[in-house]
């Protein structure tokens, strides 16, 4: 039986080796895989944090771009909001003087109502003396008088010229 023991343990140490070297096999390949796969990690790292700052540095690129036109575009509206500043002035000049003659026409139509009145009366006395001489005279309807428009403009004092006879 010593025999049989002798091979067993052979052949148990045999296997054992055949185990120990199929072990130290799968270990060292399982450590280049490890190896491997550590340096693919490494590398799709690598990828990913370059791809991150070209995003970055597009995202940042693409706001300046963006930036640039918006200070364009407000830099336009300044130019265009002093092109229409400038062209208001002379428009407001022209307001004022516009607004200085009609308070100017508005006295100017006021005098001449005066006139029509004072030429109205006129008539009206030259008929009492005719009735007085006898002569018939026909009566003019009495003449509207139109409403005139008042403004808040402030007006100078009204220089009124003595009438002028011309049938003098």
């Amino acid at each position: 039986m010593t025999k049989e023991l002798t091979e067993i343990e052979e052949k148990i140490e045999s296997t054992k080796d055949q185990f120990v070297d199929a072990a130290k096999r799968a270990s060292t390949e399982l450590d280049k895989q490890r190896k491997r796969l550590v340096t693919e990690i490494d590398r799709a790292n690598a990828r990913a944090t370059k791809t991150r700052t070209e995003l970055q540095k597009g995202a940042e690129r693409e706001l300046k771009k963006q930036f640039r036109s918006l200070e364009k575009a407000l830099e336009g509206a300044r130019k265009d909001a002093e092109r229409f500043r400038a062209d208001l002035e002379p428009v407001v000049d022209n307001l004022v003087s516009a607004r200085n003659h009609l308070a100017h026409a508005l006295r100017i139509d006021k005098a001449l109502a005066g006139i029509q009145r004072e030429l109205r009366r006129r008539p009206a006395e030259e008929r009492a003396k005719a009735k007085v001489a006898g002569k018939k005279v026909t009566k003019k309807a009495p003449a509207r008088k139109k409403a005139v428009r008042r403004t808040a403009v402030k007006k100078a004092p009204v220089v009124k010229e003595p009438p002028t006879d011309k049938a003098a």
